[in-house]
């Protein structure tokens, strides 16, 4: 199962300045937070990232974010090299059956796509 995502980083950038902390907090673990901070400051493209990894972990599961899959169901984190990898909670896991996630993410300075391929 495949899933893409698209967004703005207009879009995220509004959003976070509209409404800051609450923001992050409605689809970002705090440690998922953590990762988006540089040298004290949040990295919107990061965060643009992060939000189009989890839309697409939920397409590629054929649900979307909703009653089955909540944004914090899906636990996002970085090797030492940087790459992106995601994995579910362990209750999700089971409830998907899931074996492995694989998770890409590309940007330019305006647009953020995130693919997901589950196993």
């Amino acid at each position: 199962m495949i899933g893409i995502d698209l967004v703005s980083l207009k879009r995220i950038t509004l959003s976070y300045e509209r409404f800051g902390d609450k923001f992050l907090n409605r689809f970002l673990s705090s440690y998922e937070q953590s990762l988006c901070i540089q040298s004290q400051r949040i990295n919107l493209q990061r965060v643009a990232g992060f939000w189009a990894s989890k839309e697409a972990i939920s397409k590629a599961l054929g649900v979307g974010i909703g009653k089955e899959l909540g944004f914090l169901d899906i636990l996002l984190d970085k090797t030492p090299k940087g790459q992106p990898t995601a994995t579910l909670t362990p209750q999700k896991l089971e409830f998907f059956k899931i074996s492995k996630i694989s998770l890409s993410i590309t940007h330019d300075a305006h647009l953020i796509i995130a693919a997901a391929m589950i196993n």
